[in-house]
């Protein structure tokens, strides 16, 4: 089928209940890991994205623009972030020495700490909520559909991949 008789066609009901089930699921699924890290480590979802990101890049650095583009927020919306974070002492911003109008994020030893000690129980959550929950097949089949998916995005330059991210999800 071509592209344009496929963008003009609607959903049919049982495609549109897959969608409804996939998107509910992944939305209960970010929930309520957000929740229990924020419980067992007191660092947000938004606060280990960040973390995550900066744990993993050289140096554990990166311009605030990349950083914006890895993990898929605008930069307003990180930059109000990154001022939270500050304050608590889990990242620091200085002057671009590449570029004087931008800033590098760094990851503070009590940043790298929190990351740290957030990282094993979100593990084992992930592994509770998600992996537990699917056999072998399935979850290879759950990365064949976020391939497939990330791909399509991807083409039309519409997804984070897109901008320069891995191909490992932020929320890790």
């Amino acid at each position: 089928m071509t592209q344009t008789s496929t963008s003009r066609r609607s959903p049919t009901a049982d495609e549109l209940q897959t969608w409804r089930t996939f998107i509910e699921t992944a939305d209960d699924l970010r929930s309520i890991l957000g929740a229990r890290l924020q419980s067992e480590s007191g660092v947000s979802s938004g606060d280990y994205t960040v973390l995550l990101a900066l744990s993993e890049a050289d140096g554990h650095r990166l311009r605030s623009s990349e950083l914006a583009a890895l993990i898929g927020w605008e930069r307003s919306r990180l930059s109000h972030h990154l001022g939270r974070m500050q304050r608590r002492d889990l990242i620091d911003r200085e002057g671009s020495a590449a570029d004087s109008r931008g800033a590098e994020i760094m990851l503070t030893a009590a940043g790298s700490e929190a990351y740290r000690r957030a990282s094993a129980p979100h593990l084992h959550a992930i592994r509770e909520l998600f992996v537990d929950a699917l056999t072998p097949a399935q979850l290879a089949e759950a990365r064949s559909v976020a391939d497939a998916l990330r791909a399509h995005l991807a083409a039309g330059g519409l997804s984070r991949s897109a901008a320069g991210a891995t191909s490992d999800s932020p929320g890790g």
